[in-house]
């Protein structure tokens, strides 16, 4: 992996906002855009967001989410200094795994959550203790400063998104496709796993992630070859009569919503802790990491606030508005909400009084002045592919 990250060559086109470099392809597919973490980003394309979550859930799509950071952390001693700072285990990982993590502060917000995976060059004379992070768009800078800030000096973090490009394919069809596209032997990597290989034509680093809730992979290489790769996906996949097709940021936010996973800024940030989003599964309290006292004096007292998700009657749920309880008392505001094409619901994210997080529990909504009936129910929405029994 270290290897392929050194020669890339490349940039993010810039100005006022930020572009990727596949945007002329966006705006030749009739992309509408948006701003997003700094970003000029395609939100949809002339199908809809229903149609391209839809897309993603039957058969498979494609992502542009080069706006996504990466940052490699390699030398001596990197493994147990970076243990110290991350909230999950990694130093039983072995090589070419991943796993999901929380970067927390001293008061247990989270700062950001990450995707680490420990290189398979770690332990050899190329990169002694190398390990490849994802960090998400909006917060590239201030995790690489916080990782500056608390690995010592032997410790290297280098920011290698400005080299690197990320795509991503994701749907039931995307390892089929893949296998069809890969050069060599063409078995699948286990899930959570990465590997470098040849993707037609292309070197790339590919890992068997996402954030869809679906099985797929995520794709990095160099951007020079960023529209070339894109380009031979699509035809690669017409020609393996695979269905394919882009998808922009509303059908990601609706798919990754459904599967339960958090977006920063909404389920988690540095106000919000990881036991009041639900992800103390992503903490390992038998080993020591930053934010791990703070976490621990919020479990002794009790916590004041939890995550829950509502289904809505009579109206869309949206950010910032006010969740009611049975008395038109304020108990909360929804962090998140929409439409979720594969559950069939206008759904909602948030932060409530455990009292209230009661699965059946009854509530509303406050929408444009008027109450909604609302009721907690069991998250995920939609159970993802890697929670599923092999059939």
């Amino acid at each position: 992996m270290g290897v392929l990250f050194q020669r890339t060559l490349g940039f993010h086109a810039t100005g006022s906002m930020k572009t990727t470099l596949l945007h002329s392809w966006h705006e030749a597919a009739g992309a509408r855009f948006a701003p997003f973490a700094g970003f000029d980003m395609p939100i949809q394309y002339p199908t809809g967001a229903v149609e391209e979550h839809r897309l993603c859930r039957r058969s498979a799509g494609i992502f542009d989410i080069d706006h996504m950071g990466q940052v490699i952390i390699s030398g001596k001693g990197a493994s147990q200094a970076l243990s110290a700072i991350v909230s999950n285990r990694i130093l039983d990982m072995k090589p070419n795994e991943s796993r999901y993590s929380l970067l927390l502060n001293d008061q247990g917000g989270v700062i950001d959550d990450i995707f680490i995976y420990r290189s398979a060059y770690s332990g050899t004379d190329t990169k002694e203790d190398a390990w490849f992070v994802v960090v998400n768009a909006g917060n590239r800078e201030t995790d690489t400063a916080h990782f500056r800030a608390h690995l010592p000096e032997s410790v290297s973090v280098e920011d290698v998104s400005d080299i690197t490009y990320m795509i991503a394919v994701q749907g039931p069809r995307a390892m089929e496709l893949l296998a069809s596209l890969l050069e060599g032997p063409a078995s699948p990597i286990p899930r959570g796993n990465m590997d470098v290989a040849r993707l037609a034509g292309v070197p790339v680093v590919y890992g068997r992630t996402g954030y869809t809730g679906e099985d797929g992979v995520e794709i990095f290489y160099d951007p020079m070859e960023s529209l070339e790769l894109w380009e031979l996906l699509i035809s690669g996949a017409k020609d393996a009569g695979i269905e394919l097709g882009p998808v922009g940021l509303a059908a990601r936010d609706s798919l990754r919503f459904e599967a339960g996973m958090p977006l920063h800024g909404h389920e988690i940030s540095p106000g919000i802790t990881p036991l009041e989003a639900r992800l103390s599964w992503a903490c390992d309290f038998s080993k020591d990491f930053k934010g791990k006292a703070a976490l621990e004096a919020q479990k002794s007292r009790g916590l004041s606030r939890i995550l829950a998700t509502l289904n809505v009657s009579g109206g869309v749920p949206r950010e910032g508005y006010l969740v009611l309880n049975e008395s038109g008392e304020e108990i909360g505001r929804c962090v998140a909400g929409m439409f979720c094409p594969t559950a069939g619901t206008y759904s909602a994210n948030a932060f409530v009084p455990p009292e209230y997080a009661a699965l059946n529990t009854k509530l509303s909504v406050l929408i444009r002045g008027n109450p909604k009936e609302a009721a907690v129910v069991k998250r995920p929405l939609y159970t993802p592919a890697y929670r599923r029994k092999p059939v």
